[in-house]
């Protein structure tokens, strides 16, 4: 086993648009619904419901930068689109992400034509309003616990030993962006976190909640958007359970404040 004393944040990333590219982050302030920015942009079809790399895997290949005052939005053979951090709520729409219906704020025409250009798709951008919070669906969660446009969880943390377990069984060995964390943890044996009751990354408390059932986006290359069979075919040999595969733990946050990368990590056991 490895010294407990080691465990530390190793990675740190945000994802502004849902399903979208990520951003590496040496630090990032909590708020309510998670570290900041992060799921606060969507994309929706016409019915309003939420799109995402399983239907629509040239999603990977939209990258975003964040900048004071803004959010700048690139992809292959397409202009950068400026999108203002801060914009009056504006019109607002039904959106639904995986059952949850919340309302959804619409960024403007100029993205929505943007998008669906370049993922020959009709689709309309979206920006989580402030005052209208999403519950947070467990039995982990509290009364005050919310996310962002999530799939379920402000927060998905893995540790460096799951992947390079996994790795280990694979011909081709992938990267951590194939599993979309907020967190990544080193210092800790091989699925580790799944025998974690709570932890503290410098000083903020977290609940650690369900383990996250993976889908075909982890099949998906997020440098070229080509689909393939791993890691999901490997990870069914070994680390699936009623019925559905799992990788990396989600996380529900007891407080605000900063974490960084470096900062020191302290588990307790589940129960």
């Amino acid at each position: 086993m490895r010294d407990a004393e080691n465990l530390a944040l190793s990675g740190l990333y945000v994802y502004p648009i849902k399903s979208c590219a990520g951003i590496s982050l040496d630090s990032a302030e909590l708020i309510a619904t998670g570290l900041r920015h992060d799921r606060q942009w969507m994309l929706v079809d016409e019915a309003g419901e939420f799109m995402s790399q399983r239907a629509h895997p040239r999603m990977a290949l939209i990258s975003t930068h964040l900048s004071d005052g803004q959010l700048t939005v690139s992809a292959p053979g397409m202009p950068d689109l400026l999108i203002p951090l801060r914009q009056e709520t504006g019109n607002l729409i039904d959106v639904e992400v995986w059952g949850d219906v919340n309302k959804g704020a619409l960024v403007g025409e100029e993205a929505d034509r943007w998008f669906g250009e370049f993922l020959r798709f009709p689709c309309r951008l979206v920006r989580k309003p402030d005052d209208d919070p999403r519950p947070v669906d467990s039995t982990y969660a509290q009364s005050r616990d919310q996310t962002s446009f999530a799939d379920g969880f402000a927060f998905l943390l893995i540790s460096e030993a799951s992947l390079d377990d996994l790795n280990s069984r694979l011909e081709d060995p992938l990267p951590m962006n194939r599993f979309r964390p907020n967190l990544v943890v080193s210092g800790c044996d091989a699925y580790a976190e799944d025998g974690w009751g709570r932890l503290h990354i410098g000083g903020v408390p977290f609940r650690v909640a369900e383990g996250c059932p993976r889908c075909a986006i982890t099949t998906t290359d997020q440098e070229t958007g080509e689909r393939g069979k791993e890691p999901l075919r490997t990870l069914a040999t070994y680390r699936k359970f009623d019925g559905e595969v799992y990788f990396g733990r989600n996380l529900i946050h007891d407080a605000l404040g900063t974490v960084r990368v470096g900062d020191s990590v302290q588990t307790t056991p589940r129960l």
